[in-house]
C-alpha cells in the first residue's frame, strides 16, 4: 500500500494563510490503513488547525468530509456540491499526491493543497511501523531473487549481488537494516537455486521506470 504520513502543522497553517473557509478532505484508502488520512485523522488535523488559527487571532472555518478513495475520478465528484453551495476558497487533502492532483484537476477555482506527505509504497512490519518494499519500477524480476527485491531493499540499489561493505547480514549504509543480499541468498540456499544467482543477466531495462513521462495502465479486457 502507498504509506502517507502528516505534514507538521506549522507548515499546514502556511498553506492556509489567506484562506478561512476551508474544506478538509480524507480518504478511505490506503492513507486510513497507515492512519494518516483516515476520517479519525481528519478530526484531529482540524481540530488542531482550528486551534492554531484561533491562537493567532485568525479563526478559520474547516469543515471535514471522507471519501471512499480520492485516486477515483468518481469519488471526486461527491466534492462538487458541497463546493457549489459552500464557497470553499481552499481544499486540503488528506489523501496520497494523487488526491490533490486529482481534485486540483477537476476545480480549477479553487486553492488546493496536500495535507500528507506520501513516502514509499511499502508494508507492515509492526503495529505502526511501516517500511518500502516496493519501488514501482514497472518490470517486476524479483522471482530471480527469491521472490525479495534488491532495488528497493538494497541502500545501493544492487542488482548482481552484494558489496562488499556488508557485516554479519546487516547493511554497512544502515546496520539496523539486514543486507537485502544476505537475505536473498539464503533463502535462494534454502530453495536448492543458488545456480540461478551466478547466471549472467543483462543490465536492467529502466524504460520502465522513469523515461516516457506519466506511466498509464490500460486493461482493454476491462473497458468498453
Amino acid at each position: 500500500m502507498i504509506i502517507a504520513e502528516r505534514k507538521p502543522i506549522k507548515e499546514l497553517l502556511e498553506m492556509l494563510a489567506g484562506h478561512d473557509k476551508v474544506l478538509l478532505v480524507g480518504c478511505k484508502g490506503c492513507v486510513t490503513v497507515c492512519n494518516a488520512g483516515g476520517v479519525k485523522e481528519v478530526g484531529v488535523l482540524a481540530s488542531a488547525l482550528r486551534i492554531a488559527r484561533r491562537r493567532q487571532g485568525r479563526p478559520i472555518e474547516i469543515d471535514e468530509m471522507t471519501l471512499d478513495r480520492q485516486c477515483e475520478p468518481e469519488f471526486i465528484s461527491w466534492l462538487e456540491e458541497p463546493i457549489r453551495e459552500k464557497g470553499y476558497t481552499a481544499i486540503m487533502s488528506a489523501a496520497c499526491s494523487v488526491g490533490p492532483q486529482y481534485i486540483a484537476e477537476r476545480f480549477d477555482k479553487v486553492a488546493v493543497m496536500p495535507a500528507l506527505n506520501t513516502k514509499f509504497i511499502g508494508g507492515t512490519l509492526e503495529h505502526e511501523v511501516w517500511a518500502e518494499f516496493c519501488r514501482a519500477c514497472g518490470n517486476c524480476g524479483i522471482h530471480n531473487f527469491g521472490g525479495l527485491c534488491p532495488i528497493t531493499r538494497c541502500s545501493k540499489g544492487l542488482l548482481h549481488g552484494p558489496c562488499a561493505g556488508s557485516s554479519g547480514g546487516k547493511c554497512e549504509v544502515r546496520p539496523e537494516v539486514d543486507c537485502i543480499w544476505h537475505l536473498i541468498y539464503t533463502r535462494m540456499k534454502n530453495l536448492g537455486q543458488v545456480e540461478k544467482l551466478k547466471a549472467l543477466k543483462p543490465a536492467k531495462d529502466w524504460s520502465s521506470y522513469w523515461s516516457g513521462g506519466v506511466r498509464r495502465v490500460v486493461r482493454e479486457d476491462l473497458t468498453l
